[in-house]
């Protein structure tokens, strides 16, 4: 667990986030950030942008053809060393 540090709730609800914390996960002043209660906890978190969203999608649909290709040659072998699949 990373070091804790106290910070003071202002009359309006608002808190500083440590300048290392906003540092280390690029927030800037301006930014959005999730704020939810999570096991009793109240959590803030960084949202995923659209950017960081679509990266993501594209290296799933990378891995995706990759096994796709893979599993079409084991598919293949299997199916000449088996037969087709019966029509039950």
């Amino acid at each position: 667990m990373t070091r804790a540090e106290k910070r003071k709730v202002g009359e309006r609800g608002q808190v500083t986030l440590p300048k290392e914390l906003r540092e280390k996960f690029d927030i800037r002043g301006g930014d959005e950030v999730l704020i939810h209660e999570e096991d009793g906890r109240i959590t803030i978190e960084k949202p995923v942008s659209r950017e960081e969203l679509a990266e993501g999608y594209r290296r799933y649909a990378t891995r995706a053809a990759t096994l796709e290709a893979e599993l079409s040659g084991v598919s293949s072998e299997a199916n000449q060393y088996l037969g087709d699949a019966p029509d039950w």
